[in-house]
């Protein structure tokens, strides 16, 4: 029997995360991680996924260091960086720099220090790209800044919005990771083969970079906006269940319940009431849900992660286009965990298929 992309086959086991959709379950390395965004920083939970354990106080200053002091482009990144074409999208941008980032030196299996190179480079990149295309002057990292903090700052050349970075980061620590998805098992495939860790993400990143992974919620986006405009979130909603249209950002291919990330950030962001976006996106949501369940019965359909990320998006005033590079930033995180977990107890990665041509006669 044939599994058409390899649907609800099983290809590995793993510590790292357990994906429920019929319980709308998202668990990191046995805790959930709708707690460790609300509890813990994004530095805390990347150390946590690699290494199985919460750091002390003196660990976490050690790890933060080390992720800060990745943050700097070197004279040759900036020189590829400057050297692309305008036309060149984002993702291929941050797929290029990565690649570059490969030397000799890289060992199998893979340490520490990498992962920490491209996690904490990979923010620098986006925004060194985006300001360079809008013609404005490049930001340099600011060590004071936390990691999700520095993004902001790196972007938009200010001291970031305290709920921003709070939004921002709970996002962050709720997409780093979710099951052996598109690009993580692609990820885990390269691995598999004893190559190296930035070959193994350049390749995550070029799955990311498909639309059926990776897209910009705009759908989400337009929604909103529309709502926004029209002034009235039921008669835009209603009109569009009528008309048998899909509401954008609710019901999930996995998850049967509400979808625990999208949980934890309207947790998270319900009391950013002075931040309007927040404010509409909590409205929309309550109101579509009660429709959803009179238009829909039966089908529990509820928020995703997509229309919360559309959510914060709106409000940092991040374009549409930075949307899959900002995944990117925060899954990257999830990528090296399943790296290092492939390299401890390494089979090489091949399924089979079954030939549908014709034979040659004998």
């Amino acid at each position: 029997m044939v599994h058409a992309g390899l649907k609800g086959i099983v290809a590995a086991e793993s510590e790292i995360s357990l994906v429920d959709g019929e319980r709308g379950q998202l668990v990191y390395r046995g805790e959930w991680a709708s707690t460790l965004a609300k509890e813990k920083s994004f530095e805390e939970v990347v150390y946590f996924l690699w290494n199985g354990s919460f750091p002390s106080e003196k660990a976490l200053k050690e790890f933060s260091t080390k992720l800060l002091e990745a943050r700097y482009l070197k004279p040759y990144q900036k020189d590829i960086l400057d050297r692309l074409p305008d036309s060149m999208d984002m993702m291929a941008v941050i797929r290029t720099v990565v690649s570059s980032m490969g030397n000799k030196a890289d060992t199998f299996p893979s340490t520490e220090q990498e992962g920490i190179k491209i996690v904490g480079l990979i923010p620098t990149i986006i925004s060194y790209r985006y300001r360079s295309l809008q013609g404005d002057p490049i930001i340099e990292p600011d060590a004071s800044l936390s990691h999700v903090a520095n993004f902001l700052y790196m972007l938009k050349g200010k001291t970031p919005d305290e709920n921003h970075v709070k939004a921002l980061s709970a996002y962050f620590v709720l997409t780093m990771e979710h099951g052996l998805n598109a690009s993580t098992f692609t990820a885990r495939v390269i691995a598999s083969t004893e190559s190296d860790l930035v070959s193994a993400i350049a390749g995550a990143i070029g799955a990311m970079k498909g639309p059926l992974h990776g897209g910009a919620p705009t759908g989400v986006i337009d929604l909103l906006e529309e709502i926004k405009k029209e002034g009235s979130a039921e008669r835009v909603l209603k009109r569009k269940l009528e008309n048998k249209e899909k509401l954008m950002g609710f019901g999930h291919r996995i998850y049967k319940t509400r979808d625990p990330r999208a949980a934890a950030l309207s947790d998270i962001t319900s009391n950013f009431y002075d931040d309007e976006e927040f404010k509409l996106a909590h409205e929309v949501e309550n109101k579509a849900v009660e429709l959803l369940k009179e238009h829909k019965p039966g089908r529990n359909l509820y928020a995703n992660v997509e229309y919360y990320a559309a959510a914060i998006l709106r409000s940092i005033e991040l374009p549409t286009e930075l949307f899959t590079p900002t995944f990117t930033a925060a899954r990257c995180a999830g990528w090296v965990a399943h790296v290092y977990e492939q390299n401890q107890n390494n089979s090489i990665i091949r399924p089979s298929s079954t030939y549908t041509g014709e034979i040659p006669e004998e």
